[in-house]
């Protein structure tokens, strides 16, 4: 008879899993991905590292799955902003200050899963994590087409992304010490990337001031 694991365990083998993510999350944010040793990350997790490698046979898969549940969680984030605005002008304005916003938040974590050299298979992971960063641009974008300069969404999408993230992530980024600086850090950059899009200085305005910044 084949053996079937029961709720109790299924639930018990998905709260180890998490546990240890959440401690791999909570040393990128740290430290970097350079952080992310996986005896390490047992510690944190109160486990053996023997059952680390039970869920990832490998530190470059424990990283890979790292980058994939941020990914997630702040593309969901993103798609909620946009989706509680009024339109689909305000959806995009949005769209990019809740990028901004929650980066900066986060900023040693959103710079380990985004930028920070590491091997061949998390790379992979985190150029995915940029693609969909993109594509929810892109879908923001071409829905508010008709209030913005004619332009392709596929190249200006990942434009916006990258001045984002070397706007406010990169080396060239200023130390920005308290949150009212974070604040305006994000409105300047949120500014930036609507003007770039087409929109008039006035309306970027307006349409930032009503972002909902973290």
């Amino acid at each position: 008879m084949a053996y079937r694991r029961t709720e109790n365990v299924v639930r018990r083998l998905a709260a180890r899993e998490d546990a240890i993510l959440a401690a791999a999350t909570s040393m990128a944010e740290e430290g970097g991905m350079g952080a992310v040793q996986v005896a390490a990350v047992a510690e944190r997790a109160g486990i053996a590292a023997g059952t680390v490698y039970r869920y990832f046979p490998s530190k470059t898969e424990l990283m890979a799955e790292l980058v994939s549940a941020v990914a997630e969680r702040e593309i969901g984030a993103m798609r909620t902003a946009a989706n509680a605005a009024p339109g689909p002008l305000s959806a995009l304005a949005a769209c990019i200050a809740t990028f901004a916003g929650r980066a900066l938040s986060e900023r040693r974590l959103a710079w380990a899963v985004i930028a920070e050299p590491v091997d061949a298979q998390a790379d992979a992971a985190r150029l995915d994590f940029r693609r969909s960063l993109a594509a929810e641009l892109a879908s923001r974008i071409r829905a508010a087409g008709g209030y913005l300069s004619e332009q392709d969404a596929i190249i200006a999408a990942p434009a916006i992304v990258g001045a984002v993230l070397e706007g406010l992530l990169g080396p060239l980024a200023p130390k920005l010490e308290d949150a009212a600086a974070r604040r305006q850090a994000v409105r300047t950059v949120t500014l930036l990337a609507l003007r770039a899009l087409g929109v008039v200085d006035a309306r970027a305005r307006g349409l930032v001031a009503q972002c909902a910044l973290p």
